[in-house]
């Protein structure tokens, strides 16, 4: 009989670990046979956040209004409600940022109608239009009858320029906008049906109104904001406003495919989408997690107790300038909330994704209450409201308020209503 030491049974028990590893490899079935528990790690992704958002944690509040009715509307009543999580731009939609939108438009426009030296066309494949050669005419064939039309129709004079960037005629550039219309798909039953069916697509004016700062206020002369507000560059960092609900959401569905964009050159994928906060999400964030507080910052003032004010609004008849500006201030004027967003009441009211209905309190859900519809130019004007909130730098105090509604035709514009736009992404 032979006789093994110790270390033969070692050497044995290895081969057979070796052996039994191999065979593992060999076969088909891994794990045996079971899924996992689904935390193997993998390709983690990396969350594309945008600068200027704070996230906006999930949480339950009561929704409503927080002081006494003054209107009787009963437009508002006390509703406690679940909002998950998403991010917030931490301020109003800047001019900056939207003339972003409208140079990518404009350029998008010219690309496809001028050529020669003054468009080019970059190593990432991008066009870009090189407006000062347009503008001075450089490398121009003004015999070419594609230039001569679109100058006769696109470009305004020189006298117009700001910054060798060329001004064009608001009216002949337009948005191309798509986006998927979740509510009607999920209401149809006609089986025949497909995705394609279920796309929304218009043409939407992309530049903002600037003439409303004459149009709004009859016997007033407000040239001066109408000539400079949108285009001069001191006013880069206030809010835009003149945008009506439709070119506020062709701005959020651009600003997806923005991103996009970005994360198809980084072989990264995005799902989610820029769009208008709900109604309900609007005023959970501007309560920065308080409970029943009356305004944004927590307290039944409108003034700290050194009496500064705390907001743009209009703190008495005739007197727009106590609080510091005439008209709209910086979007990142005054303290922020609890959540770190800036002017959630005052300075501009902002439009939200919500239909105004005065009875809709009594049959939303509890969870992430919504109603929403996206009226057509034949529908019924009272169909095409939409909430606004937060007032503005020309409404009183009582349009601060964190539970007082109001509304706006979809297809309006104003000098005082601006917005900013939310995505649904998980915390950081």
């Amino acid at each position: 009989m032979i006789k093994l030491s110790k270390y033969a049974f070692f050497v044995l028990g290895l081969v057979a670990i070796f052996a039994g590893c191999k065979m593992s490899k060999s076969t088909s079935i891994k794990d045996n046979g079971s899924v996992g528990d689904g935390l193997a790690p993998g390709g983690q992704y990396k969350l594309p956040l945008q600068k200027g958002m704070v996230y906006v944690p999930s949480g339950v509040f009561t929704m409503g209004q927080s002081d006494e009715d003054i209107n009787f509307a009963s437009t508002s009543p006390l509703r406690t409600v679940t909002i998950p999580g998403f991010w917030m731009d931490a301020t109003e939609v800047t001019n900056n940022q939207y003339r972003l939108f409208t140079r990518w438009v404009t350029d998008s426009i010219a690309a496809t109608t001028l050529e020669g030296t003054y468009v080019t066309k970059g190593k990432d494949g991008k066009v870009n239009v090189n407006w000062k050669n347009v503008l001075y005419g450089k490398g121009i064939n003004y015999d070419d009858k594609s230039v001569e039309k679109l100058a006769g129709k696109l470009f305004v004079g020189p006298e117009d320029m700001i910054n060798g960037v060329k001004e064009i005629d608001a009216t002949k550039i337009v948005y191309k906008y798509e986006a998927f219309d979740y509510q009607a798909a999920s209401n149809n039953r006609d089986k025949s049906k497909r995705r394609k069916d279920f796309i929304l697509k218009e043409d939407i004016g992309a530049y903002p109104d600037t003439l409303v700062w004459v149009r709004d206020y009859a016997y007033a002369y407000n040239e001066p904001m109408a000539k400079r507000y949108y285009s001069h560059p001191s006013f880069g960092k206030y809010p835009v406003v003149g945008v009506s609900w439709k070119q506020a959401n062709a701005y959020c569905n651009w600003r997806t495919k923005y991103l996009n964009s970005f994360l198809k050159a980084k072989k990264r994928s995005q799902e989610s989408d820029f769009r208008l906060p709900s109604e309900a999400e609007w005023e959970y964030a501007a309560r920065g997690g308080r409970k029943q507080s009356l305004f944004p910052w927590g307290s039944y003032y409108l003034r700290n107790k050194k009496g500064c004010l705390l907001a743009n609004f209009k703190p008495g008849r005739g007197d727009y300038a106590s609080d510091g500006a005439v008209y709209t201030w910086r979007a990142d004027a005054a303290w922020p909330n609890d959540f770190g967003l800036y002017n959630m009441a005052g300075n501009v009211a902002e439009w939200t994704n919500s239909l105004y209905y005065e009875g809709s309190t009594n049959f939303i859900h509890d969870l992430s209450p919504d109603i929403r519809y996206n009226a057509k130019q034949s529908d019924n004007p009272r169909e095409k409201r939409k909430v606004l909130r937060g007032g503005s730098w020309k409404d009183v105090g009582f349009y601060l308020q964190c539970g007082t509604r109001n509304f706006e035709y979809q297809d309006t514009t104003k000098s005082y209503i601006g917005f900013r736009s939310v995505i649904d992404l998980p915390a950081k």
